[in-house]
């Protein structure tokens, strides 16, 4: 198969505008004389010459002048002055940047006759995708422009770099060398050799010979570029710079945009669904652990962001993310699971980026353990990417488009392993996979038509999956190597397969149809049909959403090499071009994080429509007609839209323009009125903007409200006289018949003890067909469509050893000897369930155990006061927060300023409070609690009324939705 390539309008466009910042340059190049030295064969003198590009001749003040129009005709915000000589270009991943700016190249060449260009990119991955898409679209510009590209790698490692640099500066063709940074910002004696005077060249350095010609730079991905490798790339003496990005931390004079929504709108990207699997219910007896991080810092020791179970209040047992230092110990911090016992944190090594545990553990960035939940969820993985697959398959098969799916595995052993002699033997995921698909293709044949069995019967399940990792010597497959700062492993042979066999893996004659590869593989590299993305690890922090989807972005080509895009497909283009991303995470998490991603990368975009928008904006309409604005045009557009009311006082956009659109029934002026759908097009985005930050900035409002402070309301004599009767300190005494208790405790868990199994939840969800910020706002642009659950059996550690009977001892506060006597008192069939899960059944008897007490002790309860109370400082020290409008609420009778809520109901009573007959209310802090007989108890409210039948009602409330005696558990009686 040979790919195809057209040239398409943005791809001009982003090409143009770069070339259009140096209008008034004069074409041209320099001849330069390097120096001279003895032809040792021949005994005499020789002169090196380089071909350097000519300086630019234009002043500051000419280029920001450029700059400002490209960017109004872009609809950009102008800069206010050139920040230095670097252009930012911001593509969204999937649309082809590397194609772009090798056009760019040409086009520079072409205008201006600059030929020398450095290609810098932050890891290996990315260097061998350039390389790779130099060299497949060489025949296809040389067709445009008559001439080919001259390109070389330089690598640190490799002998042939000299040359390499000679011939760059030597000759007069376009010439290209492809960088990644490690190569001359690392410390290694390799990385050193470009700042070294070699006798190769004449006792020149490296670094020197390319300096002098005066090279552009093109910087892929900048945002992955650290300090010390931005302070070696300005040794090059670039003439000028070219970021290209979809994710650009900082803009340095940006020029083009096409962002996510564009590309989505436009159709220059795949669609995207998900498919979220969550496993609930944790038996919490695994040990789970997961390694997301080490920060490191010159300030403090490591700290590390690790994932654990914990304990809730509720006695739920949730996953949580949280920072941990050396010395911590996970037994307590969990609450005191027991599968964390010896788990007290001995080293957080930042070098190694590793964390190791007093109890001899060790554990690697990114690196699962315990939790043999992730089993099953790892299967279901799979199962659903099978499926996935032949459902796509199916399809696009008699369309002649090869359909490929991509895992990505953190660890070769779990794909691949080695017995004796070197014997290849399948590791634990390709024996799942295996095993998958061949269940898979048993269910679904009949539904398949003829011809495709026939595809599918022509490879064993053996041949259609590969792994793709790096090789050793002996020809096996190794982890990638990672070093801390690089992004990505730095093994080539980690992508050789991938980047030199494109077009033979998108041939039906290749049977690999599924792709495993080592998780590091992310940027650098993609394959137009991947339809299927399955991560087989856990998601990490610092990973973003855009990140692990943009392996499979681009759009889809068939078996000829014809690129699937919407002229060619038209109404069915997101029919074809759907990518099915299998989560590793639940459904709502992954759409909400990429929505969130999305909004982000709109933060530039204009919200008010003002004469510096406008000015020298072009519009082209269907026709081919250009309408520039000059001054007076576009002041009397807004001018006229004031008039009509489709602007404010601020020159926000109103819904009445965005309605006489709709109804097309806008009024514009009479020279634009063969532009009404550009100029509708542009009114909508800006307004669709105004609206998505106005949303955006009541968002983060929302979200950090963290300062929870003391109003005066706290001071008032009548909260005074409630906290001094509430605040002194109790003890009780009590009084029952113990066997009593044993047998009501025995037959209510007989009859009621239910353990609950693990279970999966796999949630199916697509992108809408257009994608805007009000959908994307409302996180509705990833629409759920399904829903569906999975049993899971669930497998209990043998090494976890539980003193049962002292662990609902301490849940229950009774004797070990009544504990006994109850455990013993149980049906065979209901003590079995300890082992589905362990902490459930713990949790469930000890509750069920302390409703049996509170009802037994109920009306057998003395309390007495004590000289002890509990001291103001519960109220000024305290770590509510939360979200404004969704767990938090502004209130003006509440000790505090804000009130954080639990549920519904405590809302609406809250809010009855604030409308009722009452002087001041509190939700007493956490830490204050009545002891009880079956364990302490935080109420709900403290509450002062004030009505003419009574003065001052002392009441502390349990808040409850209905006044049945049954909705309340015995411990709230």
């Amino acid at each position: 198969m040979k790919l195809k390539f057209k040239q398409q309008k943005y791809q001009n466009d982003a090409a143009q505008a770069v070339v259009d910042c140096f209008i008034g340059q004069t074409k041209g190049k320099r001849k330069e004389l390097l120096g001279r030295g003895v032809d040792k064969g021949q005994s005499s003198f020789i002169e090196d010459i380089a071909f350097s590009n000519k300086s630019i001749e234009l002043t500051d003040f000419d280029i920001l002048k450029n700059v400002q129009n490209v960017q109004k005709s872009q609809g950009l915000v102008p800069s206010k002055k050139l920040a230095g000589m670097d252009f930012t270009i911001e593509m969204e991943t999937g649309t082809g940047k590397t194609y772009v700016y090798t056009k760019t190249m040409y086009e520079l060449n072409k205008y201006y006759g600059w030929s020398k260009f450095i290609i810098m990119v932050p890891s290996i991955a990315i260097r061998e995708g350039v390389n790779k898409s130099l060299q497949i679209t060489a025949e296809h510009f040389q067709e445009i422009y008559g001439k080919k590209i001259r390109f070389n790698i330089y690598d640190a490692r490799k002998t042939n770099n000299i040359n390499n640099i000679k011939t760059f500066a030597s000759s007069s063709a376009i010439e290209v060398i492809i960088m990644n940074y490690q190569a001359f910002a690392a410390r290694s004696e390799d990385a050193k050799r470009i700042y070294m005077r070699l006798d190769e060249m004449q006792s020149r350095k490296p670094i020197d010979v390319l300096k002098s010609t005066r090279p552009i730079l093109i910087i892929d991905e900048p945002q992955k570029f650290g300090k010390q490798a931005n302070e070696s790339i300005a040794k090059f003496n670039s003439l000028f710079k070219l970021r290209y990005s979809a994710t650009h931390k900082e803009d340095f004079n940006k020029i083009y945009r096409l962002d996510a929504v564009d590309a989505f709108n436009q159709k220059l990207v795949k669609k995207i669904s998900v498919k979220g699997v969550e496993v609930l219910g944790d038996v919490g007896t695994n040990s789970y652990l997961f390694l997301d991080r080490i920060d490191i810092s010159d300030k403090v020791y490591p700290k590390a962001k690790l994932e654990f179970e914990v304990k809730q209040n509720s006695g739920i047992i949730k996953r949580i993310l949280r920072i941990v230092s050396e010395g911590d110990d996970l037994y307590q911090l969990s609450g005191e699971l027991n599968q964390y016992r010896g788990f007290v944190i001995n080293s957080i090594n930042g070098l190694t980026n590793t964390i190791s545990f007093t109890n001899g553990i060790t554990m690697d960035v990114g690196q699962v353990s315990g939790g043999l939940d992730e089993k099953h969820l790892r299967r279901i993985q799979i199962r659903e990417t099978i499926k996935s697959h032949l459902d796509k398959e199916k399809i696009l098969f008699n369309r002649g488009i090869k359909v490929l799916s991509l895992f990505f595995i953190d660890e070769v052993a779990k794909y691949r392993q080695y017995g004796e002699n070197g014997k290849r033997i399948n590791g634990e995921y390709a024996d799942i996979f295996e095993e998958e698909y061949r269940n898979a293709l048993t269910e679904y044949r009949d539904l398949f038509n003829p011809e495709y069995n026939r595809y599918l019967d022509n490879s064993s399940v053996s041949k259609i999956h590969n792994g793709y990792f790096s090789i050793d010597k002996k020809g096996r497959f190794v982890d990638s190597s990672e070093k801390r700062g690089e992004d990505g492993s730095s093994d080539t042979d980690a992508y050789d397969l991938i980047m030199k066999n494109k077009e033979k893996l998108l041939g039906f004659e290749e049977p690999t149809r599924f792709i495993f590869s080592h998780s590091a593989l992310r940027e650098g590299w993609d394959n137009q049909n991947i339809f299927q993305i399955c991560t087989l690890k856990h998601a990490q922090s610092n990973i973003s959403k855009r990140q692990e989807i943009g392996r499979g972005l681009r759009i889809c080509v068939d078996k000829e090499g014809e690129r699937m895009d919407s002229n060619y497909l038209e109404d069915e283009f997101f029919d074809i071009n759907n990518l099915t991303i299998i989560a590793s995470e639940s459904y709502d998490q992954f759409a909400r994080d990429l929505q969130k991603e999305i909004l982000d990368s709109l933060s530039d975009r204009p919200i008010i429509l003002s004469s510096d928008i406008l000015k020298d904006r072009v519009l082209r309409n269907e026709k081919g007609e250009e309408f520039v604005f000059d001054s007076k045009d576009a002041m009397d557009l807004i001018f006229l839209f004031k008039e009509n009311k489709y602007i404010d006082e601020e020159y926000r956009i109103t819904e009445k323009l965005i309605e006489d659109i709709e109804k097309n029934v806008v009024v514009l002026p009479q020279g634009l009125s063969g532009f009404k759908k550009e100029v509708s097009e542009l009114m909508n985005k800006i307004y669709s903007t105004s609206k998505l930050k106005d949303e955006i900035t009541n968002d983060e409002r929302k979200n950090n409200i963290s300062e929870f402070k003391l109003t005066d309301n706290f001071q008032k004599k009548e909260f005074q006289d409630l906290w001094n009767k509430i605040k002194v300190k109790t003890v009780y005494e009590v009084d029952f018949d113990s066997e009593e208790l044993i047998k009501k405790s025995i037959d209510s868990i007989n009859i009621n003890l239910k353990v609950k199994k693990a279970k999966a939840i796999v949630t199916t969800g697509t992108q809408e067909e257009e994608m805007n910020e009000e959908n994307l706002k409302n996180s509705s642009n990833i629409k759920k469509i399904g829903e569906r659950v999975e049993r899971v059996e669930s497998l209990i550690s043998d090494n976890i050893k539980y003193d049962l009977i002292d662990e609902i001892t301490r849940g229950t506060i009774l004797t070990r000897k009544s504990v006994v006597k109850i455990l013993q008192g149980l049906k065979e069939d209901i003590f079995y369930q300890y082992k589905i899960n362990p902490e459930d059944f713990i949790k469930q008897i000890s509750n069920l155990i302390s409703n049996e007490k509170a009802a037994t002790l109920i009306n057998s309860i003395i309390y007495s006061k004590t000289d002890n109370n509990y001291s103001d400082d519960i109220f000024t020290v305290n770590n509510l927060n939360g979200s404004l409008g969704d767990n938090v609420i502004e209130v003006k009778k509440h000790i505090y300023n804000y009130l954080k809520i639990d549920s519904d109901i405590e809302k609406k009573f809250a809010n009855d409070l604030e409308s009722g007959e009452v002087v001041v209310y509190a939700k007493p802090p956490r830490d204050f609690k009545i002891p009880t007989p079956v364990g302490n108890y935080n109420p709900d409210w403290a509450i002062v009324f004030d009505n003419n039948d009574f003065k001052y009602i002392y009441f502390i409330a349990e808040t409850k939705g209905t006044m049945n005696t049954l909705e309340f558990r015995e411990v709230e009686k």
